[in-house]
């Protein structure tokens, strides 16, 4: 009687072993999901969610449509962008930002010094 009762232990921890096994390729799929493609794709977002948070007025933007131009004014969700020679302006949401090139203040202040 004793013996019937430790094997059916054993077998009872052998199955729930197999069981545990048999779904460690899916947890490991599961990790490697995670840290090759969730994971950098949060980061890629964030990273740009700050960039077009950082947008200050004169600022030149390149939209997700192509176009070019500089930040005249900003608002909450918006902003208004001048292109072309003719200084056309038009209201974007920030969301259309594709690259921001920061106006650097010192390069411009030592071309006109150089003058």
């Amino acid at each position: 009687m004793y013996n019937t009762l430790l094997t059916a232990t054993t077998a009872t921890e052998g199955s729930m072993l197999t069981t545990i096994l048999s779904f460690a390729p899916i947890l490991l799929m599961l990790v490697l999901f995670y840290f090759f493609l969730i994971r950098p794709q949060q980061k890629k977002e964030k990273k740009a969610t700050d960039m077009r948070n950082s947008i200050e007025v004169g600022d030149g933007i390149t939209t997700i449509g192509g176009i070019v131009g500089r930040v005249i004014s900003i608002k909450e969700d918006t902003f208004v962008l001048e292109t072309g020679a003719d200084r056309t302006k038009m209201r974007f949401k920030r969301w259309a930002i594709q690259e921001v090139e920061k106006l650097n203040l010192d390069a411009a202040s030592d071309s006109t010094d150089a003058k």
